[in-house]
C-alpha cells in the first residue's frame, strides 16, 4: 500500500469524467488499498479515484461504519426530502459550504469481488457518496455554491469529504 498524493485546486484531473471499470484485477486491488490508506491519512470520509489522478470510476468512503470500496457505482434513487449540511473536500483545503443533497439514496456498485450490490443510506453516508460520485463526473461541492457561499477555514477544519 501507499499513499498517493492528492490533487488539489484547479488540477484539470478533478474535472474529468471517470470511465468504468471494465475488469477487476490486482492494479485495481492495489489501487483500492492505495485510495483507502490515503483517504486515512488525510483524516478524511471519503475518496474518488480521479482526486489521486486517475479517472477511473472508483470511490473509497467510511463515515464511521468501516471502509466501503465502491466499483462503477451509480445512484439509482434520491429522496425528494433534502438535507443541507456542511461540506468540504480534501482536493479543496480550506474551503466549505452548505450544501443541499437528498437526504437517502439507494446506489448500486461492484465490490472488489465483482460482486454488484445496492445499498441504501442516510445521513452522512448518503451525503458522502453523493459527494463523491459527483467526483466521478467532475463536479465540485463548491458548484452548487455562489461565490458568496463558499467559506475559508483552517485546513484542519475543512477536511472530511
Amino acid at each position: 500500500m501507499a499513499i498517493r498524493i492528492i490533487r488539489t485546486g484547479n488540477d484539470p484531473v478533478l474535472r474529468d469524467k471517470a470511465k468504468p471499470v471494465p475488469k477487476i484485477n490486482k492494479a485495481i486491488e492495489k489501487l483500492l488499498d492505495d485510495m483507502a490508506q490515503t483517504m486515512y491519512d488525510a483524516d478524511g470520509i471519503g475518496l474518488a479515484a480521479n482526486q489521486i489522478g486517475i479517472a477511473k470510476q472508483i470511490v473509497v468512503a467510511d463515515v464511521g461504519d468501516g471502509l466501503f470500496e465502491l466499483i462503477n457505482p451509480e445512484i439509482i434513487e434520491r429522496s425528494e426530502e433534502t438535507d443541507a449540511a456542511h461540506e468540504a473536500c480534501l482536493s479543496l483545503p480550506g474551503l466549505r459550504g452548505v450544501v443541499t443533497r437528498p437526504s437517502r439514496i439507494r446506489f448500486r456498485y461492484t465490490d472488489r469481488n465483482g460482486n454488484e450490490k445496492e445499498l441504501e443510506a442516510g445521513e452522512l453516508f448518503a451525503r458522502c457518496i453523493q459527494h463523491e460520485i459527483d467526483h466521478l463526473h467532475g463536479i465540485l461541492f463548491t458548484d452548487y455554491l455562489k461565490p458568496n457561499e463558499v467559506e475559508r477555514v483552517q485546513e484542519k477544519e475543512s477536511q472530511g469529504r
